[in-house]
Order: C-alpha cells, then structure tokens, then sequence
C-alpha cells in the first residue's frame, strides 16, 4: 500500500501521508525505512531454554538453537536487564566488570524458567524479548491502521514523525479540539 509522498518545498521536506501534512521529518525516508524494516524484522518464537547469552568486550550476543542450527544476534543496549528480571545497576556492573557472571546469571535464569518467548530481530540485532503472547504489531500495520483514521478527521495535522531501531513516533494534533482550563479542572 502506497500512502505516503514526500514533497519538497523552498529546501524544506514535507511528506503528505493519505492527504494529511507533516511538517517535519526527523528521518527524511520514513516511508522507506518503514519499509526496509517490515522486510527485514524476524520474530521467533523460543523456548529459554534453547537460549544462550555470550559476552565480550561489552557487547552480548544472544545464541539461539534451532533444530541442528544456531542463530546468533547482537544484543541492543534497549534489551537489558528489564527482560531478565536483573536491576540496572547490578546489570551495568555485570556487564563491565565481569561479563563472564554475566552471561552466566541470565543462563542460568533462562534454563531455570523455561518459557515460550518471542525475539524481535532487526538488521541482526535483538530489539526485544517478549512474551510469546505478545501480539505481532509491526510499524507498517500499525500505520496502515492509525493513518486512515487520521486523515479521516478533520482538523488533525501530524506535526512531526520519526522511526529508529526500536521505535516509531507519530505527533498528531487534532486542531478542533480545543477548550479553556481553569485551575482545578478535571482533565
């Protein structure tokens, strides 16, 4: 589905998605890269167990078995020790002190719980580490979806819009909405 342009006007980029304007563009091919994104993502459904954390230098890489095979990908600093139930400041002192104990601290938990998850892979890379019943949203649908609806009202302009590795940002004001506050409304 085609629902994007980008226009140029006096050395400034505009894109015009399904009729509604956005004024700035932080990533000037969003269109592009939601595309490039949609076509390269992997989502796998693991168990734990079939999982192996190695570390070196800093950098993790998350080893998965599948059947005679073995996957490997690189840990982004967004997947952390949230997902493996570690603080952030014993994670962070694991990570460059010891990463040995590191990897075998999230080792051990993943062998201990073993769980169905789902890997969000991007560009060999792991985005996220989810639960296996987390549902399957890529940035493509999710704008097929929002985007009808927000040419669909009147009034409503997206004001910027952006996508990284790991998210997708859509600012969109609906000017129609409006209305007075007084100290101590209910909002």
């Amino acid at each position: 589905m085609h629902w994007a342009a980008i226009i140029y006007i006096q050395n400034k980029i505009y894109i015009n998605i399904l009729g509604v304007m956005c004024h700035e563009i932080r990533n000037q091919n969003l269109y592009g890269e939601v595309e490039r994104q949609c076509e390269t993502r992997k989502d796998l459904i693991v168990n734990t167990k079939s999982i192996d954390i190695s570390s070196t230098n800093g950098t993790s890489i998350l080893n998965v078995s599948i059947g005679d095979d073995i996957l490997s990908y690189y840990i982004t600093d967004i997947v952390n020790h949230d997902h493996f139930s570690i603080s952030h400041k014993y994670y962070e002192r694991m990570r460059t002190d010891y990463p040995v104990f590191l990897d075998k601290n999230i080792n051990c938990w993943l062998m201990k719980n073993s769980e169905c998850r789902m890997l969000r892979i991007l560009d060999g890379k792991l985005r996220t580490f989810l639960s296996d019943r987390y549902h399957k949203l890529n940035n493509m649908e999710l704008i097929d979806h929002v985007l009808l609806i927000i040419a669909e009202i009147k009034g409503c302009e997206i004001i910027s819009c952006d996508i990284t590795e790991t998210r997708l940002y859509l600012k969109v004001i609906n000017k129609t909405m409006k209305a007075e506050f007084v100290l101590g409304d209910v909002v």
